[in-house]
């Protein structure tokens, strides 16, 4: 789940736009802010999101609100303004008269094509369990008991013979240690 936080200079305004998105379903945390200021401060103690703004909000301009923002929370535009640029990346602008689907579409284009592939880069790799790790050291051992290998060299073999035969590399461990019994 993501977040949208709104913020615009007239909080009712704020307060429309989250009842059109609470309408369409999204399954997102949606805040209204007062300004720029208090969008930062909410931002930096969650993950990824969206940042719904005017042009110009009440302490700050939306392209010096982007140029804070971190790099998983990207920013919707609200403007009648066609010279309104857009410089930062995940940044889009959405000209009025919108329709409620619009915002909607555009909120979901950008969590599915900015927000998540970057949130799945930012999450690394899966961190094994102690006992995985103990299967996983007990066929590299059985390999350089058996094959005179060293360390670096079973487990290369157990990440090959994973890799060749499409499986992961603790049930190949897992594997080598069924064999050798």
């Amino acid at each position: 789940m993501g977040n949208i936080l709104i913020s615009m200079p007239k909080v009712d305004d704020a307060n429309k736009i989250a009842g059109v998105i609470r309408s369409a379903g999204l399954m997102m945390d949606i805040e209204v802010c007062q300004n720029g200021a208090e969008v930062l401060r909410i931002i930096n103690d969650r993950d990824f999101g969206v940042v719904i703004c005017t042009k110009r909000l009440r302490d700050m301009s939306a392209s010096e609100l982007a140029d804070y923002m971190p790099e998983f929370f990207c920013m919707i535009v609200l403007t009648s303004d066609p010279s309104v640029e857009i410089v930062r990346e995940g940044c889009v602008k959405l000209m009025y008269p919108f329709k409620g689907r619009d915002l909607i579409a555009t909120i979901e284009m950008l969590t599915s094509s900015f927000i998540r592939p970057r949130r799945k880069k930012k999450a690394g790799p899966k961190q094994r369990s102690d006992e995985e790790k103990r299967i996983i050291d007990r066929a590299k051992a059985v390999l350089m008991d058996r094959n005179a290998m060293t360390e670096p060299e079973a487990f290369r073999y157990l990440q090959k013979s994973s890799m060749d035969c499409g499986r992961s590399l603790l049930e190949t461990a897992q594997m080598v240690m069924m064999m050798a019994t």
